[in-house]
């Protein structure tokens, strides 16, 4: 067959074949008399041969090695070409994902192309302070893309860095809950806490509850904690086991009472809150510190029932629960405004009988006092 035949057959173009001729791939075993270049079944083979090793991404000198050379095996080759492919999709993933970014951004002009692209050299750099300014120095009134700074807020371990990057999602006004929420049911726990603390600090914005809801169920505490604390905060009631955990557990448990404390102020809630936290004191489990821990939990709720608790707790076997429930409950007492007249009375006269008395005058100070 001629060249145009073999072109047409094989898909590959007379010049490309020319080409592998020149480099000695595929010479066609003969010539026309007129000099034209004429190929044998075996020749159109071997071309097949070369498109086939050129598809799996190997350069036309491997494919010259591999079919010159007999004793040449391929598992070192193919291994080199996966790692290669593998390297060569990550940089197009990367491009791609830079792509999108300028985008989302919406840009008017090269400059605002230009911003993002600085942007994301900025997170990519390898110095922390770099990142932070990159961040940072963002101005006003420009729009940044949720996804970008939401797939830098999942890869930040750098406390401040990773602040600033929060602060600027909350402020960037997309839909930074959805581009977080893939975090959240990340394998990496790391990722999933970051997802999380993000997520707390925009509970207000739409799905937010939902994805922190859904958080509470976390084997890990950290994650919980974060979306405990958040949806307490925003009076969120499903919260309460977590935050009455938080307390047992001593993560973070002051903050953890002062969230039950105000979900508290809910009358419904307030029963449920105090039952938790009194079952939680009665438990077998449940060891001095964690007492001490649940008794000062207490503090933070209303009503009369809580003082009667602490009273109760004041004559508690443990006698550190016991001393930290009595400074507690009389703490109770003096801030209550339901404390009636006839319970300050009460009050002082026990603080009056517990006073020294001085003794009785003799005959002979009366006689003297006579005088």
């Amino acid at each position: 067959m001629l060249i145009g035949d073999v072109a047409r057959h094989s898909g590959v173009s007379p010049r490309m074949l020319r080409h592998y001729d020149a480099l000695g791939l595929v010479r066609p075993t003969g010539r026309t008399v007129g000099g034209y270049r004429e190929y044998s079944a075996e020749d159109v083979r071997r071309i097949f041969h070369v498109e086939s090793l050129r598809s799996l991404g190997l350069s036309l000198k491997q494919v010259g090695r591999a079919l010159k050379d007999p004793a040449f095996t391929p598992s070192a080759l193919v291994s080199d070409l996966i790692r290669w492919t593998q390297n060569r999709l990550e940089r197009e993933r990367e491009l791609l994902e830079r792509l999108r970014a300028v985008d989302a951004s919406a840009p008017t002009g090269w400059q605002d192309v230009l911003r993002i692209v600085e942007l994301m050299q900025g997170l990519d750099s390898a110095s922390a302070a770099r990142r932070q300014q990159a961040v940072l120095a963002q101005p006003d009134g420009v729009s940044v893309p949720a996804e970008l700074l939401a797939g830098a807020v999942l890869a930040e371990s750098e406390p401040n860095v990773a602040g600033a990057l929060r602060w600027a999602l909350a402020r960037s006004g997309g839909d930074g809950v959805a581009a977080l929420a893939a975090g959240v049911h990340a394998e990496d726990v790391d990722v999933r806490r970051r997802a999380v603390l993000a997520i707390a600090g925009m509970a207000g914005a739409s799905g937010a509850t939902a994805v922190l809801v859904e958080a509470l169920g976390d084997p890990d505490a950290t994650v919980r904690g974060h979306a405990a604390l958040a949806l307490g905060r925003h009076g969120v009631t499903e919260a309460v086991p977590a935050l009455v955990g938080m307390v047992v557990e001593g993560s973070h448990d002051v903050e953890a009472a002062e969230v039950l404390g105000a979900l508290s102020q809910d009358p419904g809630c307030a029963d449920r809150i105090l039952t938790a936290l009194v079952d939680q004191l009665a438990a077998p489990t449940a060891d001095s510190a964690t007492r001490i821990r649940l008794t000062q939990a207490l503090v933070e709720l209303p009503g009369t029932t809580v003082r009667e608790v602490l009273r109760q707790l004041a004559h508690d076997d443990d006698r550190a629960v016991a001393l930290v429930a009595s400074a507690l409950a009389t703490v109770v007492d003096e801030r209550s405004p339901a404390a009636t007249s006839t319970e300050r009375l009460r009050r002082g006269t026990a603080v009056r009988d517990r006073r020294p008395r001085s003794p009785e005058p003799t005959s002979a100070e009366l006689d003297t006092s006579a005088l």
